[in-house]
């Protein structure tokens, strides 16, 4: 079956949508079973069912936890000279404070704490 897509409005669009979604639910349905029937049937040549081996199989992996201890944070080793609230470890993306000090000649040394 063709279908011309370019010619067709957007209610047949739609239920064409849902007519394909519709066969696809029933298709992995239809392959869902026969794979369970053959899951069972080689289960049962094995001398089980396919409950047991279902009991016997681990769950699978789970992503890791996301730890709830706070990260450590570094010690601040720059300050801001006009304001010392402002301050920097020095590690990751520099400070706005920071890179107009180095722009106007200050050098990074002299933003020490």
């Amino acid at each position: 079956m063709k279908f011309d897509l370019k010619t067709m409005s957007r209610k047949q669009l739609e239920k064409l949508r849902s007519d394909v979604d519709a066969a696809l639910e029933k298709t992995i349905e239809r392959e869902r079973k026969a794979a369970r029937i053959a899951v069972e049937k080689a289960a049962k040549a094995h001398g089980f069912t396919l409950a047991e081996i279902a009991a016997d199989a681990k769950p699978a992996k789970t992503k890791r936890k996301v730890s709830t201890k706070a990260k450590a944070t570094s010690p601040a080793k720059y300050a801001n000279p006009e304001d010392k609230s402002q301050t920097w470890s020095g590690k990751g993306r520099q400070p706005v404070w920071f890179k107009t000090a180095l722009a106007s000649g200050k050098k990074a040394e002299q933003l020490l704490i």
